[in-house]
């Protein structure tokens, strides 16, 4: 008798373990709460607000500059009056096409979001819903990276290599076509 109880004792904790395991191994635990199943409030809230939120780091870590990384550190780039200005108009106008396609990304998510809630939706409207939220993202994509591409047609070597010194990238975007040998003999340090 004592065997059984220990087995189902065992059992029993065994069983208690797994299942509290298995919830805390769940990623998606807690995201039913949110408003839009498939954005976090942060990820919603930098959609509409126009923030890079990473997609442009191939030109970012390859030495091409961002308009709003250039004016955070302006003071060490020795920007030109003109150049200063240009980049802040750069910025304001990445920034309002990126809000603009932000938005409207948000705006399909909730529609798929509710779409699934009313329940009855057919892959047809899946498909056209993801499609056109996979072309706004891209279309997003698109503006930060060439906002990039901009910038780094505005400003000298020189700048873009202290750009690269006052963002901590020593020697990771040396590649960069601009970007000017370290030291004497031509070769990378």
């Amino acid at each position: 008798m004592h065997r059984v109880i220990a087995f189902s004792g065992w059992m029993g904790a065994s069983l208690a373990l797994v299942m509290s395991a298995s919830a805390a191994a769940n990623p998606y635990s807690g995201l039913q709460e949110r408003e839009i199943k498939a954005l976090s409030a942060q990820e919603t809230e930098d959609l509409q607000e126009g923030r890079g939120m990473g997609m442009a780091l191939p030109a970012e870590l390859h030495g091409y500059p961002g308009p709003l990384h250039v004016l955070e550190v302006s003071g060490e780039l020795d920007l030109t009056t003109d150049q200063h200005r240009e980049t802040e108009r750069l910025f304001e106008t990445m920034q309002e096409q990126a809000r603009e396609l932000g938005r409207r990304i948000v705006e399909r998510e909730r529609e798929l979001d509710a779409r699934f809630a009313e329940g009855g939706i057919s892959s047809d409207t899946i498909e056209t819903l993801t499609v056109e939220i996979g072309e706004l993202r891209g279309r997003l994509r698109h503006v930060h990276l060439s906002y990039h591409l901009k910038m780094d047609a505005l400003l000298s070597d020189e700048q873009k290599a202290r750009y690269r010194q006052a963002r901590g990238y020593h020697g990771e975007a040396e590649n960069h076509p601009g970007a000017e040998p370290h030291g004497h003999d031509g070769h990378h340090h």
